[in-house]
């Protein structure tokens, strides 16, 4: 099964990010043979960044971002979404890529569940 996850809030502010990332790491827990992917749009761009720090005790979008893609999901970010908030030069969270509308266009039809944060 593929499912994407769409993400448009910010990392912290706000848990819609926390639970989005949460349910993807339960999922490729309970289904490793899962094809997940997480698409960051609008504030949700800041997920990608690298170097977040964050109270002890306090949950870290980065961890979550790694745990995510060392057990195989894929993460990709809006590029002009990126560029509108100023960070065409990010430093990104190893092996999340920039991407576009058409990509992201291509990974709406060809998931089988579509999962809004």
């Amino acid at each position: 099964m593929k499912i994407l996850f769409v993400i448009n809030d910010a990392p912290y502010g706000t848990e819609k990010a926390y639970n989005a990332l949460r349910l993807s790491l339960q999922i490729l827990k309970d289904k490793p043979e899962t094809e997940l992917r997480i698409f960051l749009l609008a504030d949700a761009v800041n997920c990608a960044l690298k170097n977040q720090i964050t109270p002890q005790g306090y949950y870290n979008i980065e961890r979550m971002m790694r745990g995510i893609l060392s057990k195989g999901g894929k993460v990709k970010l809006c590029g002009t979404c990126s560029d509108a908030r100023g960070l065409k030069e990010l430093n990104l969270i190893e092996g999340v890529q920039m991407s576009n509308l058409a990509e992201f266009s291509e990974w709406t039809l060809d998931s089988d569940k579509v999962l809004i944060f």
